[in-house]
């Protein structure tokens, strides 16, 4: 049931977030263990993957196999499952539903400046604010450990990640909340203040990130992605990754009718821009380690000057992981669910974000979400971050985060519950540290079942 406190005053509304400290205490999440009628991940997993793409679902499953840290990119629907099971603050806010370390990055805003933000909103969904700071606090511990750092580091730094959340809440429940929704994280800011603290190796890696990122556009991908066949512009096939299906007229009917839906649901300003492209290519292409074997397409469009691309990506939006623990039936269409989620919690979102929907051949729909496939998108590589570094970065997360939550929900209520204390932090440590003890369990489970043809798995795609 969620609680609302709508028409309070901001001093009412913490107030209000103070008293469910006596229903719901801070420390509760510390004492964190599975319940009696905890569901088998593994089924869970499986479960998940029978409405996916035969053929790419080995791929899913040999990507989570790498490391528990893939695993645990892969597991958003086995966390859910076991936060549904504990008791909750009932404050909330529009959750990511999968905020860990590796769904946050940079991209372009459409005035060409370099954001950080949330940029994963596949599960995005109403839920416990809380959620989600425990799914970020708990992939710091399984990112630090699978890195080599020692379980005290970790456990430190997971602290350090719900600290900076809470600290950045009660900096924005003062605020006016226009204010609130035009904040933003200084990225540009960070960085440069950063590198007057990092060592030449530090300097030198964070320039190549930022210069790599610069080079993922449009004109960029043309290069890497596509070549010229006949004249034409084709995307280049790096099977199994990257496939043609036959254009039939079916086919081509359908993605008139598709790109028309999509063009429906942008904003009406940028059909003078759109009219300006035609499609050139389509192909299937696999992304990312939880979302293997959903439907993920990349398309091409070419400009009428011949050398201005743009490359969409369409990607299926099926059902939140949270959906069937909170409030259902909140959207008819799944890519209108992400859609809305993406805008409402990002500062700044992609112009291109739009949704559609086609029919399979069993006359099944289909939803999904439209974005740009490449502009300046980069994530930090994790795996070369001492503890210093992963602190400075973790800190970042968990401000863009408290930021997310505070646009869709009540700051006041939230920094209520908080308080000023350490009680929250040390709490999320101690979680944070007992739910990685648990997901390596169940990669384990999982590594298991692949070796038994409990499931399949392709390694090394």
């Amino acid at each position: 049931m969620v609680r609302q406190v709508d028409g309070a005053t901001p001093k009412e509304r913490r107030a209000w977030g103070k008293a469910i400290r006596d229903d719901v205490p801070r420390e509760m999440a510390a004492s964190w263990s599975p319940a009696e009628d905890r569901p088998d991940p593994v089924a869970l997993l499986l479960e998940q993957s029978a409405a996916r793409v035969p053929e790419l679902v080995p791929i899913r499953h040999g990507r989570m196999l790498v490391s528990p840290f893939t695993f645990y990119r892969g597991a958003a629907l086995v966390m859910a499952a076991d936060l549904a099971r504990a008791p909750n603050s009932g404050i909330y806010v529009q959750a990511c539903g999968d905020a860990h370390l590796s769904n946050f990055g940079s991209y372009a805003t459409p005035e060409r400046t370099l954001a950080f933000d949330i940029n994963d909103f596949d599960e995005t969904h109403p839920a416990p604010f809380e959620w989600d700071v425990m799914r970020l606090v708990a992939s710091v511990v399984v990112a630090a450990i699978d890195h080599g750092l020692g379980r005290k580091v970790a456990q430190g730094l997971a602290q350090r990640a719900a600290r900076r959340y809470r600290e950045q809440i009660r900096s924005l429940s003062s605020e006016r909340f226009l204010d609130v929704w035009y904040s933003r994280v200084d990225f540009q800011g960070r960085l440069q203040e950063a590198q007057r603290t990092y060592s030449k190796t530090d300097r030198q890696r964070s320039r190549k990130i930022w210069r790599k990122a610069r080079r993922k556009t449009n004109v960029g991908a043309l290069e890497r992605l596509a070549e010229r066949v006949d004249g034409q512009w084709r995307i280049r096939e790096m099977p199994p990754l990257i496939v043609h299906a036959d254009i039939t007229p079916l086919l081509e009917r359908q993605l008139q009718a598709f790109f028309e839906q999509y063009v429906a649901s942008l904003p009406r300003h940028l059909l003078p821009l759109l009219h300006h492209y035609k499609l050139a290519d389509v192909a299937r292409k696999v992304v990312g380690v939880g979302s293997v074997g959903t439907q993920a397409f990349v398309a091409l469009l070419i400009g009428a000057r011949g050398d201005d691309p743009l490359f969409l990506q369409m990607k299926e939006a099926t059902d939140s992981v949270l959906e069937r623990y909170t409030v259902s039936d909140l959207f008819k269409h799944q890519g209108e669910r992400v859609v809305f989620g993406q805008r409402l919690m990002q500062a700044s979102s992609d112009e291109f974000l739009g949704y559609a929907s086609s029919t399979t051949k069993r006359r099944t729909r289909l939803d999904y979400y439209v974005r740009q496939l490449n502009d300046w998108k980069a994530s930090a590589d994790i795996a070369t971050m001492d503890a210093a570094r992963l602190a400075r970065y973790i800190e970042v997360c968990a401000e863009a985060l408290a930021r997310a939550h505070a646009r869709s929900g009540s700051a006041n209520a939230i920094a209520g519950y908080l308080g000023k204390g350490r009680s929250f932090d040390k709490a999320m440590g101690t979680f944070a540290a007992a739910y990685a003890d648990q997901n390596q369990l169940d990669y384990q489970a999982f590594a298991t079942a692949s070796k038994t043809g409990r499931l399949q798995a392709i390694h090394d795609v």
